[in-house]
């Protein structure tokens, strides 16, 4: 069961950043915020995660595609508020 609690943690942690990473020029700091993304959906719930990535296992895992997922995610989670 997805709580509305869960949504609005992830989608407040996503969104804030997501905010820097698209406005930062710094590729240090851009790793930086792909490895906390990454850890923290290791930690989301399975079925919230599932839901915001349509069963992708590399969703916002992948360096190539993250600046695309993060901003979807931001936005599916938004969706769901």
């Amino acid at each position: 069961m997805i709580t509305k609690d869960s949504i609005e943690t992830a989608y407040s942690f996503l969104h804030q950043k997501r905010n820097v990473y698209i406005h930062s020029s710094l590729d240090w700091q851009k790793d930086d915020i792909e490895y906390v993304i990454a850890s923290f959906v290791d930690d989301m719930s399975k079925e919230l995660y599932e839901t915001i990535s349509d069963g992708r296992l590399d969703f916002l895992r992948d360096h190539k595609q993250f600046g695309e997922d993060i901003t979807l995610a931001v936005e599916r989670l938004e969706n769901m508020l």
